[in-house]
């Protein structure tokens, strides 16, 4: 699946001026931006106040077991968590907290009757040596599954493709060195930065996936990046409805590691 053209121009020209390249909106739009119960870690209190925050001052790893409108049923401790590991795309840049593609991933699990915590990880702005510096945070709230969602930025930046795929390595082998399961988010970028770049970069995620056998999801914008409906008015990051989308793509890949992780904890 390729880019058409209508999204092209839109996504990289626009993208300049938005969170998924630079985060210069994400201020008071991040999903993470929220008072609930932050991921506890070694160093940091379990105070919303003392929550770990990205480089725009914004709190980390929103647990959307607990955001507004799930009621008041409090995250359980025996929950496996899923912690969806990401930039703007996952943190859900423009979108509120409710809407971005977490939040709804944790209600869609919980409608099927899947036992887990989903955790907000995502940070607006984010490359891959940015998301390398973040693993050990992320393995302080022991996630069973990592949604990896990463290297778009990379890629807009025009930034070396080997170290790209190398961070995305490092990543990889870190997570799976704690018993991670991780499903990998493929991306893709317009032609504009030429057949030769574009190529390698796509290459990046299928070889990846191939080398350390992971659940594979080949683009995470299918079905929603050459939709205008689906997308918001700066053309880059989906609405509420492209989350659904993106959702209901991901369930496919991974509900069968739910199933085989709700088997092997019976």
């Amino acid at each position: 699946m390729t880019f058409y053209a209508p999204y092209i121009f839109s996504w990289l020209s626009r993208s300049l001026r938005t969170g998924l390249l630079l985060g210069s909106a994400c201020l008071g739009l991040l999903g993470c931006e929220q008072t609930s119960e932050p991921v506890s870690s070694p160093s940091s209190p379990p105070s919303v106040s003392g929550a770990p925050r990205d480089g725009f001052g914004q709190r980390l790893g929103t647990d959307v077991t607990s955001q507004p409108g799930r009621g008041s049923e409090q995250p359980r401790a025996d929950r496996s968590r899923i912690v969806a590991f990401g930039d703007s795309l996952t943190a859900g840049l423009g979108v509120s907290s409710e809407e971005s593609y977490p939040f709804q991933l944790q209600q869609r699990l919980d409608e099927a009757g899947y036992r887990y915590r989903v955790i907000n990880a995502g940070v607006s702005g984010e490359t891959t040596a940015g998301g390398l510096r973040r693993v050990s945070w992320v393995l302080n709230s022991k996630p069973t599954i990592v949604i990896l969602e990463l290297g778009a930025n990379d890629g807009l930046r025009g930034l070396d493709v080997k170290d790209t795929r190398s961070n995305l390595e490092q990543i990889i082998q870190r997570l799976q060195a704690a018993g991670v399961t991780i499903v990998l988010a493929g991306m893709r970028l317009p032609p504009n930065y030429g057949a030769d770049y574009t190529a390698r970069f796509a290459a990046i995620y299928p070889e990846l996936a191939r080398t350390y056998r992971l659940a594979y999801m080949p683009f995470f914008l299918e079905g929603v990046a050459t939709q205008a409906a689906l997308n918001q008015a700066d053309g880059t990051h989906p609405t509420a409805a492209g989350y659904r989308v993106i959702v209901e793509n991901l369930m496919r890949t991974l509900e069968p590691l739910l199933a085989k992780e709700s088997t092997t904890r019976s």
